[in-house]
């Protein structure tokens, strides 16, 4: 009888407790990308992608081997306007999460390939000369559902 009252009551609990929240949002969320958009200078293409071959490329290779990112890309087209970027480079994380501790991880490889950071800050400012950088984004991928 206590077995069937304690039963009873464990339902009766479950019953008044709220329901797990769901979404009524038209789509999935999905893993999030760091992405920034860059302007090449005119005739500056090749000795660009042949920098980020040696760094960008090599350091996100090896994060991705080690499980730190999920991805990247380098999309590259005409630029709408001459105010526009005619490069995306585009890095995709788990989640928002993978944010917390992603400088920790990356940081190491990139010390590891590209050199300290005052090696580090010579490349970057050799590609002042072929570059500029418009902006950053961070954005979340969505799966549109039915």
């Amino acid at each position: 009888m206590k077995k069937l009252i304690l039963s009873g009551l464990i339902a009766l609990l479950a019953a008044t407790l709220p329901a797990p929240a769901q979404s009524n949002a038209p789509y999935s969320e999905g893993p999030v990308w760091d992405i920034i958009l860059v302007r090449l200078k005119h005739g500056m293409h090749d000795a660009y992608f042949k920098s980020i071959s040696k760094t960008f490329k090599a350091v996100f290779d090896e994060a991705k081997r080690q499980g730190i990112v999920l991805d990247y890309k380098i999309l590259y087209g005409h630029a709408a306007s001459p105010s526009d970027f005619n490069v995306m480079s585009m890095v995709q994380l788990k989640n928002y999460a993978a944010l917390d501790s992603y400088r920790e991880k990356i940081d190491p490889i990139a010390r590891r390939i590209e050199g300290d950071a005052r090696q580090q800050t010579a490349t970057f400012t050799g590609r002042v000369e072929i570059r500029e950088i418009l902006g950053y984004k961070l954005m979340r991928e969505i799966t549109l559902t039915d």
